[in-house]
């Protein structure tokens, strides 16, 4: 399992949320490209970049900080917020990111992860996040009546990379992820899993560690990395890995 810094980008700034709400957010760095090479320094094998502001407009909206991102680190990225279509898609990974993250897209036109994954093998990854288990689109503003297990489950065969499971309840909380709903999810489906919202200390890593055999194979962690409740370090080296500080 590997631990996965997040850099949320809002206004060109990296925050964080709590539980998704935007005018709920902190402001960790003015330079996110910055940052991001700090996380890499640390030994991050990969970095997690969402755009807030796409994610609500339906539409890219970080272009400028996600390029500066890319042209800085030299280790894989994904991103997700806004993506809707192909275009979108090919445009960002022709930018030099690794993976393209498709949430509020696969709930409503899981054509296009069908499409996408046929296009571009390998680079596609699913966001899906649930509040009390059902799937929330358009930047956590509506959640809809489609359960967590059934959406992932639509994409089993049609080659997606992961699905990034958010638990929106705990997100920005440090309160722990949703263990149980993870393991969950990860059990019934045959994609690898990835554990976000509310991973806040390296206790939190080790209860994801026992269930890595469910199916998760990574944590996304945010807030905690920026406070200071988890050392990037520490947590990489818990998981086996060799930090590189």
């Amino acid at each position: 399992m590997i631990v996965i810094p997040a850099i949320d980008l809002k206004g060109g700034r990296c925050v964080r949320l709590e539980q998704g709400e935007m005018e709920r957010d902190t402001v960790f760095s003015d330079n996110p490209a910055e940052q991001a090479m700090k996380w890499q320094q640390a030994g991050a094998e990969l970095l997690h970049l969402v755009d807030l502001d796409g994610a609500f407009a339906g539409e890219p909206k970080n272009k400028t900080a996600i390029e500066s991102i890319i042209k800085t680190i030299t280790i894989p990225a994904q991103l997700g917020g806004g993506i809707r279509d192909i275009a979108t898609i090919e445009a960002y990974l022709g930018l030099g990111l690794s993976r393209v993250i498709i949430g509020t897209a696969a709930q409503r036109n899981p054509e296009l992860v069908v499409e996408a994954c046929s296009l571009f093998p390998g680079k596609i990854v699913v966001g899906i996040d649930a509040k009390n288990g059902m799937v929330a689109v358009q930047g956590w503003a509506e959640v809809t009546g489609v359960t967590a297990v059934d959406l992932a489950r639509r994409f089993e065969d049609c080659g997606v990379t992961a699905i990034i499971y958010t638990d929106i309840s705990r997100d920005g909380m440090m309160g722990g992820p949703n263990l149980e709903a993870t393991k969950a999810l990860a059990e019934a489906i045959s994609i690898p899993v990835i554990a976000s919202g509310g991973v806040s200390s390296l206790k939190d890593i080790e209860n994801l560690m026992a269930i890595e055999a469910s199916g998760v194979t990574g944590a996304i962690t945010g807030k905690a990395i920026y406070t200071g409740a988890i050392d990037l370090c520490e947590a990489i080296a818990l998981t086996g890995r060799s930090p590189r500080c």
